[in-house]
């Protein structure tokens, strides 16, 4: 008995022995969790923090607003709106994939498609859902407490002046650089630099607080435009009319300050709206004022003129003899409407005979010619650093032929951008200086050219004034008040295998006030339909309405007011009154207007235009 009394006591201390280890044990390891408990509770709080932070702190952009397109006055042409722009992380937004249908309908796009689209990109990170949306849509898309759905601010631009400023203003794609216009050519300077902030995110992924900025975004710069926009509206205004009456394919317009080079007005048709992107195509925003080109007819006239007097061999009263109507050069013959016999340098402008400007340029040195263009700028780049400009074309006189310099004469054999023409009147009506184009606001003059002596430069300016007086062609681009210089030009589209014969360009290029000109304007119709297409008809009433509203404007004294009436106000002076040597001289139309089509057929370098009877 005693020995089984043993081994009972035996047993149970072993018994007491093992549940005083399992206890010892079971002490230990809640020891050592209050331990480690303690020591990252207390100890390594910041370093628990930190982990903590980095599974919900973000790196988030902050968009930078482009810089303001305005004209001269600050009237804006080109402005940022803030939008908002939906992403989502698809891994996030995993969970709640059936949601997809209502996310869907609230942004407005097609549930498959963006079941398609999520499901996709699943291995990233960012998805923009949907760009440029309202605030308050933003906000709805946000109420759905969407994992992983978020808000972006951008902004977007919006075109006040819509379709009157479009071809000159340009516009940006979605991503907010510059794709036309003055947002391309000036993106480095209207483009601003996104910054950077680190913000905390809740398991949603919306963010609940910024902790700090990394990077300050940096704003675009400002942009002032030489345009002024009463300058812009008018001339759009005007050239809008005239394509419809004349139901033209399409027509440019260019204004220009005649003592800065800065341009004023510069207007296309057909047009677009930069607002409305579904509009944009190609052929619509091309601004063909500075990327088309075409042959400037008698447009020209005036520059031959112009190195016929700097030659020295020929004053403004100098005869040429255009009998018997006709010259002939090589195999061509180049007629004029009628005989108009023994005239002056100044009646062949004024009555645009292209037999005697023909027999002027053959009496100069090609070369003389030919850098006489050239110092006007034709063949060349302007400055306005526009994308996409041309640079006309001019052939060197060492490839010319005789009748290539008899052609060149009435402006045949050249081509010419609007912009160009403008710039080569506008050296005119300064005195012979060639100013750089300027698309930007100016605060001075900048340097110029004498590309002509002040001497000639004036003589052509007042020979250019009969253009318009009574007896020469381009009498329908009179301002009452106001002396004009101008010429008128006609000429046959080139067309595969020579020169069309039903289609014309009508052009006419002039100066206002002529006694110290302030505007050189340039007015180009393309293909005008019906019965009138001469320059004479079609755009030299344009030109007269939009200078006479641009003078006004701009508050530009009449000078061609008539004498005080003592019983009368002084007024200005009405339609037809003024006299001049050619008063009384029946009206004739464009000389470049003066050929039988078919004359031409077999010379691609030679043209002109029937002369009505």
């Amino acid at each position: 008995m005693r020995r089984g009394a043993e081994t009972k006591q035996q047993t149970a201390r072993r018994f007491a022995g093992r549940v005083s280890l399992v206890i010892a044990c079971f002490a230990l390891v809640a020891t050592m969790l209050v331990a480690r408990a303690v020591h990252l509770q207390v100890l390594d709080k910041e370093f628990l923090n930190e982990q903590a932070d980095t599974r919900h702190l973000r790196t988030e952009k902050i968009s930078a607003h482009r810089g303001t397109i305005t004209d001269r006055n600050g009237e804006p042409l080109a402005i940022s709106t803030p939008v908002d722009s939906i992403w989502v992380n698809p891994r996030q937004f995993a969970p709640a994939v059936d949601s997809i249908p209502k996310l869907a309908n609230t942004l407005g796009v097609d549930s498959q498609m963006l079941m398609r689209r999520i499901t996709r990109s699943m291995d990233k990170e960012f998805l923009y859902l949907k760009r440029h949306l309202s605030p308050e849509m933003a906000d709805e898309v946000l109420a759905l407490k969407l994992p992983g759905v978020s808000v972006q601010r951008e902004y977007r631009r919006y075109y006040p002046a819509s379709e009157v400023a479009g071809h000159l203003v340009g516009f940006t794609d979605i991503d907010d650089e510059g794709q036309e216009g003055l947002e391309l050519a000036f993106n480095h300077w209207l483009a601003g630099e996104s910054g950077a902030k680190r913000v905390l995110k809740d398991r949603l992924g919306r963010s609940i607080e910024n902790v700090a900025s990394i990077r300050p975004p940096h704003h675009g710069k400002d942009l002032r435009t030489s345009i002024d926009l009463r300058l812009q509206y008018l001339a759009y205004r005007t050239l809008k009319r005239a394509i419809r009456s004349h139901n033209a394919r399409s027509g440019s317009i260019v204004v220009m300050d005649v003592h800065t080079g800065e341009v004023l007005a510069m207007v296309n048709q057909p047009t677009y709206n930069p607002n409305d992107r579904s509009q944009l195509a190609a052929e619509r925003y091309r601004n063909r004022a500075i990327t088309d080109i075409f042959e400037p007819g008698s447009s020209l006239k005036p520059l031959v003129v112009a190195a016929a007097l700097e030659s020295g061999q020929y004053r403004p009263s100098s005869i040429i003899d255009t009998a018997p109507g006709f010259i002939v050069v090589g195999p061509k013959k180049i007629e004029d409407a009628r005989n108009l016999g023994r005239v002056s340098l100044t009646t062949i402008l004024a009555r645009s005979s292209n037999v005697g400007i023909t027999k002027l340029a053959m009496t100069l040195q090609p070369d003389q010619l030919w850098e006489t263009m050239t110092h006007f700028g034709l063949g060349e780049l302007t400055t306005s650093g526009f994308p996409g400009e041309s640079a006309g074309m001019l052939t060197h006189y060492s490839n010319w032929r005789p009748i290539s310099q008899a052609t060149l004469a009435y402006g045949y054999g050249v081509s010419v951008t609007p912009l160009q023409l403008a710039q080569a009147y506008a050296a005119i009506g300064n005195g012979g200086q060639l100013r750089p184009v300027s698309l930007v606001a100016l605060d001075a003059p900048p340097e110029s050219d004498q590309v002509l002596s002040v001497e000639t430069a004036n003589a052509v300016r007042r020979m250019l004034e009969e253009v318009v007086r009574p007896g020469g062609t381009g009498t329908k681009a009179a301002v009452d008040g106001y002396r004009i210089a101008g010429k008128t030009g006609t000429a046959w589209k080139f067309a595969t295998g020579g020169y069309s014969e039903d289609k014309y360009i009508s052009i006419f290029a002039g100066l206002a006030p002529a006694s110290d000109p302030r505007l050189a304007t340039v007015v180009v119709i393309d293909e005008p339909g019906g019965e009138l297409y001469y320059g004479s008809d079609v755009a030299a009433p344009v030109f007269a309405n939009v200078m006479s509203e641009s003078l006004r404007l701009l508050a530009v004294p009449p000078d061609a007011l008539p004498a005080r009436d003592p019983s009368n106000v002084m007024q200005a002076m009405p339609p037809g009154r003024r006299t001049n040597e050619h008063a009384g001289r029946a009206h004739d139309d464009d000389a470049d207007a003066s050929r039988s089509p078919g004359r031409f057929r077999d010379c691609a370098c030679v043209a002109g235009v029937r002369h009505r009877q």
